[in-house]
């Protein structure tokens, strides 16, 4: 793949475990988007979501593979299922290249223990776990894509992981609420603390467009493409104990803790996306609670 892809503007998907949630996915445990993956009866509404994303005009879709990953999987008693899960969602996502042929596809590698703090284990269990699960897409993927990580550390060791793989990467790094990542380090040193020679390019994955827009100027000044896969919930800053709380959830559906924002409309997250583009970003997506329509209002832009 063209280490600069992303140098021109592009655009990727939006949310799939929210938007199949949407279409009718029933929750199972924390599955989240892989219990469309496990059962076959949702394999089709699966594909139909990745299509719909492409119709709108992404160039650019996601493996269904965030919540395929051995943690997730061990709580839910499925660690057995890690091999099919994500080589299912690779197969699935490959078949709409028979549609779209031009269609890019990047393997979502998952924070690989809780979302949107960072991860504190071992740098071998961490390894382990990026290096497994990396092992099985690689095969099926045009890049990786760290998505909704959440420390320089945890990049850098996903770095480490995929470099056997000799693809390039993208990096989806995630801010909660202000300037830093959870792990309290600033988006810089995303650049200043790692070497980088397949880098395709730097976003700010799962946050709201005000919160990009206050690491606008920073995320600008690497020096690399940059942009965006902006979500439509209420908060990503997790209560204490949020991963527990999201086992014991009622619905199954992560808007139960962090809520859902009814005024970013197509229209108004477009907005912000033209405000983001005419300052220079190239890499434009979204992610949970923004479907097709919200993509479709993106590729108006270019």
């Amino acid at each position: 793949m063209d280490i600069n892809y992303f140098k021109k503007l592009r655009i990727l998907d939006g949310g799939m475990g929210q938007e199949l949630l949407a279409r009718g996915l029933e929750p199972n445990g924390t599955l989240w988007s892989a219990n469309a993956v496990l059962h076959e009866k949702y394999h089709k509404l699966l594909l139909n979501t990745h299509l719909d994303f492409i119709k709108a005009g992404a160039e650019v879709i996601v493996t269904t593979t965030f919540t395929s990953r051995k943690t997730r999987l061990k709580v839910n008693n499925l660690e057995d299922k890690f091999e099919f899960l994500n080589i299912k969602a690779c197969e699935i996502a490959q078949k709409t290249k028979e549609i779209y042929p031009e269609t890019i596809i990047a393997g979502g590698l998952p924070p690989q223990y809780s979302t949107y703090e960072a991860d504190k284990r071992s740098e071998i269990e961490i390894s382990e776990n990026f290096y497994s699960q990396a092992k099985i897409l690689n095969s099926y993927i045009d890049f990786f894509y760290f998505d909704v990580l959440s420390s320089v550390r945890e990049i850098e060791i996903a770095i480490k992981c995929i470099k056997d793989f000799n693809k390039p990467y993208l990096i989806g790094a995630h801010i909660s609420e202000g300037k830093k990542l959870p792990s309290g380090e600033k988006i810089f040193d995303i650049i200043k603390k790692i070497n980088h020679e397949k880098l395709l390019g730097v976003i700010l994955s799962c946050v709201s467009p005000e919160n990009y827009d206050l690491n606008l100027k920073e995320i600008k000044s690497l020096g690399v493409p940059f942009g965006f896969k902006l979500n439509g919930f209420i908060t990503t800053k997790p209560n204490p104990n949020y991963t527990g709380a999201y086992n014991k959830s009622k619905t199954g559906n992560p808007n139960e803790f962090l809520g859902i924002r009814k005024d970013l409309t197509p229209i108004k997250m477009s907005t912000f996306a033209k405000k983001f583009i005419d300052a220079g970003a190239t890499i434009i997506g979204g992610c949970c609670e923004v479907g097709p329509s919200h993509i479709k209002a993106f590729s108006k832009l270019k």
